[in-house]
């Protein structure tokens, strides 16, 4: 009998969380699942399932810049993002850095069962209700968009989040004197001119809630 694919799932609500095992019971191995984007880096390298699915807004690591870093340690892993962000930005954001798919939770009952089989099979999938835009956004962007580190992008989710550069330094292993300077190098890039302004560009770039 053909063995079923191991799928590690990812969102912040425990009851989509459920909601969703449930749903793929019967045509997956749900081997893990997480609340948090470090949890997911955490784990997943450990239970190396075939594909992960994974919401984009999460505490403390968004699922994009999650799914980057667990990419260098598990190649060959495919990505979902299964999300309420409907923003084209952060769907071509994701399909450039190499996800296998992108849709929405709306469309979760009808479109998930398709995306992943496509994943699997080595295909990409993307929702058809955000596919011209997600075009035109990928277009755009190459041209004007300034390109953040991924450490800059995690440190500019957790400033957004409110945490003080004491725990932002403790968080990523680093001193609150290079917190200090990457934030100060990610204002500078931005144009930004207080905290305010990088929390709505972090809010713009999916990295925290609105």
């Amino acid at each position: 009998m053909e063995s079923k694919p191991r799928v590690f799932l990812a969102d912040d609500h425990t009851i989509l969380l459920d909601a969703f095992r449930t749903l793929l019971a019967s045509s997956c191995d749900v081997v893990g699942t997480a609340t948090t984007g470090r949890e997911l880096l955490d784990l997943a390298p450990e239970l190396k399932p075939d594909l992960i699915i994974t919401d984009i807004a999460m505490p403390g690591l968004n699922g994009i810049d999650a799914a980057r870093q667990i990419r260098s340690r598990l190649p060959d892993v495919k990505i979902l993002f299964l999300t309420q962000n409907d923003d084209p930005d952060i769907a071509a954001t994701a399909m450039e850095d190499g996800a296998s798919g992108f849709l929405l939770k709306e469309c979760a009952g009808t479109e998930l069962l398709t995306a992943i089989d496509a994943a699997l099979r080595g295909r990409t999938y993307l929702t058809p209700i955000l596919a011209g835009a997600v075009l035109d956004s990928s277009r755009r962007r190459k041209a004007d968009r300034p390109k953040l580190t991924d450490r800059q992008r995690e440190v500019l989710q957790l400033v957004a989040e409110g945490h003080s550069m004491t725990k932002i330094a403790d968080d990523l292993c680093i001193t609150a004197r290079t917190v200090a300077h990457h934030k100060y190098k990610i204002m500078e890039m931005l144009g930004a001119e207080n905290t305010a302004d990088l929390v709505r560009h972090a809010i713009r770039e999916g990295l925290i809630s609105g």
